[in-house]
């Protein structure tokens, strides 16, 4: 995998490095700056030439760009077993918002009953990215057509001190508000979320495009001052 490290390594921008490492605080990986057009660029190119599964067989990494290659590489899996099975093994390597929200299989989309109870698995895993990327697919797959009550349900009942984790919750109920509007509003009106996550949610809501003016000024309604 020293070829790999070289190309990402020819493909540097050094200022864009900079601005990366500063949106990155927790990663334990070095970061080289290389921009994510390039990255999926070349995670095709991988997996094109057969070596996809050989750079993926490789953990841990060194460099943050590894662990986005790794990332996109293992989205474009289309064997449902397989990709759930990498995907498990490679989420307690994840210390980082930038790969786990960019962690997006697809075939995850073909088996959406298989995959409920792998999240339910991923949501009560100890590692922050880990449950971060489990709420992450209860947002992509079940808000539309698949949605049940229950899942909110799965959403508000975790309880956690972390920054990543809880920035994922809201953004999930203020989508969940955009799309499932009456069976969402009721952990605003209720006040079922903790503090912190329920005013991000409403600042989230109202700042979304997708939701009304009218529902907007209900959810400022439900501000929690200090």
């Amino acid at each position: 995998m020293n070829t790999v490290t070289e190309q990402l390594f020819s493909m540097q921008d050094p200022d864009y490095r900079v601005f990366l490492s500063r949106l990155l605080p927790d990663t334990q990986a070095e970061v080289i700056g290389v921009r994510t057009p390039e990255l999926k660029k070349l995670a095709k190119e991988l997996v094109q030439q057969g070596m996809g599964s050989a750079f993926t067989a490789e953990l841990p990494h060194v460099y943050f760009e590894e662990y986005q290659l790794h990332a996109f590489i293992l989205s474009g899996i289309r064997d449902f077993d397989v990709c759930v099975e990498v995907v498990s093994r490679f989420l307690p390597y994840v210390d980082n918002w930038a790969t786990c929200d960019q962690l997006s299989p697809k075939a995850f989309r073909k088996r959406r009953t298989d995959l409920l109870s792998h999240i339910r698995q991923w949501l009560a895993s100890d590692q922050v990215y880990t449950v971060r990327f489990a709420i992450k697919m209860l947002m992509d797959h079940f808000l539309d057509e698949a949605f049940d009550a229950q899942y909110p349900k799965l959403v508000a009942s975790v309880r956690s001190e972390e920054y990543y984790i809880n920035m994922m919750r809201a953004w999930y109920f203020a989508t969940g508000l955009a799309k499932q509007y009456d069976n969402f509003l009721p952990y605003i009106e209720e006040y079922r979320l903790d503090r912190w996550t329920h005013n991000k949610t409403i600042r989230k809501a109202v700042e979304s495009y997708r939701i009304t003016e009218e529902q907007k000024a209900t959810l400022k309604t439900f501000r929690i001052r200090k």
